[in-house]
């Protein structure tokens, strides 16, 4: 039998078509199978798809939502969070509210904040890891693959791997224009993914001309079929604990809170707060907020 599905478009973390980061986003998946899902994820090609289904009966949750590059199944991601949230408040025509969802990295509450007929979503995200710096002959292969010199990292920032679910290797370089001009050798980096068990590279500057905005930043992952993702909520999210457990940003209060932008060099800008929550000088809750907006809305035929 045919089934039906109701299909948005969603850039996520802008308010303007065409910018951010672009996000598919099936809102009554329930009876689709994986091998479906990860089909509708590679026509609609954007760098996650996410597919939201209600649970069964007497869970603690609301929805279950999966997500799909074109080429595999991903345990959590950001900006397609952001998009199936806005998108499922566009549909069911809601008031300000906290929607439960579950996920490979566990059960998140996620803020729908309606104001003047629009919407902005605030996601918690999954618990925040650190790993080790990693030993200096790593860091050469990781420099060399991105098209970087090694005198282009910034000191204070070491590289290693930083995550709320989906983890991401933390470069911190001194330039912007360097940021802008980077151009990696994909293969490279996708061999690496396999050495280090990390598919995403992270490459973030605080050189910013904007003093509301203080990181700019790129996303690199082609071992799960993304050569850049424009704007990437699991990559800023876990920035702001690198930057608290770290030590590189001062922290007065019991928040921390910035602006990451990214997707300047590939026309697609875009921006989220992060904020994070810190307890004995560590990082415990993070939490992104970002606006979005709807491309467009179709029913499909599986």
């Amino acid at each position: 039998m045919m089934k039906e599905v109701i299909v948005y478009q969603i850039d996520s973390f802008t308010k303007e078509k065409f910018k951010g980061n672009p996000a598919g986003v099936v809102l009554n998946a329930e009876h689709l199978t994986a091998d479906e899902m990860q089909l509708i994820a590679r026509e609609l090609n954007n760098s996650e798809t996410a597919f939201v289904f209600r649970p069964e009966q007497n869970k603690n949750f609301d929805y279950h939502v999966r997500y799909f590059t074109p080429t595999t199944e991903v345990p959590i991601c950001g900006h397609a969070t952001i998009g199936a949230l806005y998108a499922k408040a566009i549909e069911d025509q809601l008031d300000s509210c906290t929607i439960t969802i579950h996920t490979q990295v566990g059960v998140l509450p996620i803020d729908i904040v309606r104001r003047d007929h629009d919407y902005q979503i605030t996601m918690t995200q999954g618990s925040f890891s650190l790993s080790s710096p990693f030993e200096p002959l790593i860091v050469r292969n990781i420099i060399q693959a991105l098209g970087l010199q090694m005198e282009d990292l910034d000191e204070k920032c070491p590289v290693q791997i930083a995550s709320t679910g989906h983890s991401k290797v933390m470069i911190g370089i001194k330039s912007r224009s360097v940021l802008n001009q980077l151009t990696p050798n994909f293969d490279d980096l996708a061999h690496l993914s396999q050495e280090i068990k990390c598919n995403g590279y992270f490459v973030f500057t605080f050189d910013s001309d904007n003093e509301q905005v203080l990181t700019y930043g790129r996303m690199f992952a082609p071992a799960i079929g993304i050569s850049e993702d424009p704007v990437t909520g699991n990559a800023n999210g876990p920035l702001g604990g690198y930057l608290v457990q770290n030590k590189i940003v001062d922290v007065s209060d019991e928040t921390f809170e910035f602006i990451g932008r990214q997707g300047e060099t590939i026309n697609r800008i875009g921006e989220m707060k992060v904020e994070v929550n810190v307890a004995d000088h560590l990082p415990r809750t993070i939490r992104i907020t970002g606006d979005a907006v709807s491309v467009f809305r179709t029913v499909m035929h599986v």
